[in-house]
């Protein structure tokens, strides 16, 4: 339970950062962060999956660059549903996203 806590708490501090290296990404508060990284686990544990099922055709054609398209447009997803989370536009979607996946790569090592 503890360990889940301080890796939520990480995931949250990772998404703040993120915000601070990427422009167009802002996060309000801490509390927004934590919210935020809910529904990105939501959206990565019910939606991603029919997404990537969907488009693996295109997927299989640019050998796997269109899974960052993806990422993106659900990293917007997680901005558009979260209450103080504002992702402005594509790029920095996709820029915010390689950010904070590698980030919680590294989390998830821990």
């Amino acid at each position: 339970m503890l360990r889940t806590l301080i890796r939520w708490v990480c995931y949250a501090l990772a998404l703040i950062f993120t915000a601070w290296i990427i422009p167009g990404i802002e996060v309000s508060s801490f509390l927004t962060a934590m919210l935020a990284c809910v529904i990105i686990a939501l959206i990565n544990s019910f939606i991603k999956p029919v997404l990537e099922l969907i488009t693996l055709p295109i997927n299989i054609i640019t050998i796997g660059l269109f899974s960052f398209v993806l990422n993106a447009f659900l990293f917007m997803l997680a901005g558009w549903l979260t209450p103080g989370l504002e992702v402005e536009g594509f790029l920095s979607a996709l820029l915010g996203s390689i950010v904070f996946s590698l980030i919680s790569l590294g989390i998830s090592k821990i």
